[in-house]
């Protein structure tokens, strides 16, 4: 059930001073690692301004006309159906719980073995709900830190996601000077980190190994990630590629056990999307006799609606009755697996020791881009990185 707006915003001032003693109770820190991702909705009544946010994201969604007006009744009219899903799967997103749990994790590790950069503490910055980037930052110039990490939890880089919370930092220090006294530092991209592919080798493996001998051999891998529209990809951006490269790493780990293909999900509106799509490919393989899958979410590093939902009901429950006489499994997210927290912990380490504070892969802009968002973006984190 709807809450009453009053009472809606009663809640978020309740949720807010929360976040807010939380932030202000922190431990002192040398390092802060803020943690990126998009968020998502911990209640149904966050859905609105969830999608909203998301629908009015010009790094997100690039139409080239009337985002103010088309973003706001898009994310009107998609509201009681993404409810719905939310309620399906617990009235909920569990991004959060599962950040938290990976950040800690994560900061235990750094503390023992990255002693001269300790004590470190993680930062949640979600794009799309609260803690917010303004959030972190707000707790980070209080606590007084001398060194900030960027680190994506995106493995692999888009620019409608990585993209979209960099600019978001920018957009924050835009009218204000970003203070002298931190050291700023960018982690955008680890789609081939050998920890990574191990990681998703391991829970494949698993999986494969809950299926009789017989459907074993036959299963058909199918790493499944969010898609992109083509026109995205025509510009440049360099997220297939990245994704494909984390696949052929498990595989290589996998010694290439079963056959795999790459599909994606998720695809929203009309305009052409990168594919083949995931229930596509599934129905096209089912056409030619195959009749076992593993579902794999190689682009998510936690579970969330397009992986307790779309791959869950979606696919693995609905798909699967609509087929018949199919087996469709899917692969647990990283989530809080032994091998992920070393990924990530391996991850910041080998940046803390590092010398590059900012690669020039990110500050290059995709070859055919006209994002002015962009363009100040990549100059400011030039400048502030490298000061």
């Amino acid at each position: 059930m709807l809450r009453h707006p009053a009472t809606i915003r009663l809640f978020n001032l309740k949720e807010k001073w929360t976040l807010y003693q939380q932030l202000s109770t922190r431990n002192a820190a040398k390092t802060a690692i803020v943690m990126l991702n998009m968020g998502g909705p911990r209640s149904l009544d966050e859905v609105p301004g969830f999608l909203h946010k998301i629908m009015t994201d010009r790094d997100m969604i690039q139409f080239p006309v009337m985002l103010d007006r088309l973003g706001p009744w898009i994310a009107k009219r998609r509201t009681p159906e993404v409810q719905k899903k939310y309620a399906e799967i617990g009235g909920s997103s569990p991004i959060f719980k599962w950040t938290q749990k990976q950040g800690e994790l994560l900061c235990k590790q750094l503390d023992q073995i990255s002693p001269t950069t300790a004590p470190h503490q993680y930062y949640i910055a979600f794009r799309y709900t609260h803690p917010s980037t303004e959030d972190a930052f707000t707790s980070i110039e209080k606590d007084a830190v001398k060194r900030v990490v960027l680190f994506s939890q995106y493995p692999q880089y888009s620019c409608a996601t990585s993209g979209s919370s960099y600019n978001e930092v920018f957009k924050l220090y835009r009218k204000r000077e970003f203070p002298k006294s931190i050291k700023l530092s960018v982690i955008d991209r680890w789609p081939t980190h050998p920890l990574l592919a191990k990681t998703f080798a391991d829970l494949i493996s698993q999986e494969l190994n809950k299926l009789s001998e017989d459907k074993r051999k036959e299963a058909i891998i199918l790493f499944s990630a969010h898609s992109l529209p083509l026109q995205a990809v025509n510009r440049g951006d360099s997220y297939p590629s990245e994704v494909g490269a984390t696949v052929q790493l498990v595989m290589q780990e996998l010694n290439f056990c079963n056959p795999y293909q790459l599909v994606w999900q998720s695809k929203v509106g009309p305009l052409p999307w990168l594919g083949p799509f995931t229930d596509a490919a599934l129905k096209g393989y089912s056409a030619q006799g195959k009749k076992t899958f593993l579902l794999v979410p190689i682009a998510f590093v936690n579970d969330h609606i397009e992986t307790l939902h779309e791959m869950d009901i979606e696919y693995c429950k609905d798909l699967a009755k609509e087929i018949k006489g199919v087996d469709i499994r899917r692969v647990p997210a990283p989530n809080d697996h032994p091998l992920f927290i070393n990924a990530l912990t391996s991850v910041v380490k080998s940046h803390l020791e590092g010398n590059c504070n900012v690669s020039q892969k990110f500050l290059n802009r995709c070859p055919h881009c006209v994002n002015l968002n962009c363009l100040h973006s990549k100059k400011w984190y030039s400048e502030v990185c490298n000061a």
